[in-house]
């Protein structure tokens, strides 16, 4: 999958069975897909595009798209962290848009000795 819109076919059936739909805003969801195809190319693997990766697998696998935090930021907010992936009420407009916390530990994003 080398464009943004080839990775949305790809991912849109499987995520949708599990309840995760893309954001309505379809430019935003192109730009965070360019940016987990950037990712890749960079990294070897598809981290989020709104964190900083590390740039090692094993310390960023917590962010490998969809990150460890998706299903949580979806149940409580109706939006993951950077807004990709969002429940079907919250792309209907019956829950609010509300800035969703980090939830990734300090520790995991700023390692000791680093």
């Amino acid at each position: 999958m080398k464009t943004p819109e080839e990775l949305y076919e790809a991912l849109r059936a499987s995520q949708e069975k599990q309840g995760f739909f893309f954001n309505r805003d379809a430019d935003l969801v192109m730009e965070l897909l360019k940016g987990l195809i950037l990712n890749r190319e960079r990294y070897g693997y598809m981290s989020c595009p709104c964190r900083l990766a590390s740039g090692s697998r094993e310390k960023d696998r917590d962010i490998i798209c969809p990150c460890e935090y998706r299903a949580d930021d979806v149940r409580e907010y109706g939006s993951c962290y950077c807004g990709l992936y969002v429940s079907a009420a919250w792309n209907e407009g019956r829950l609010p848009e509300v800035c969703v916390p980090e939830r990734r530990p300090v520790d995991r994003m700023f390692p000791e000795g680093e």
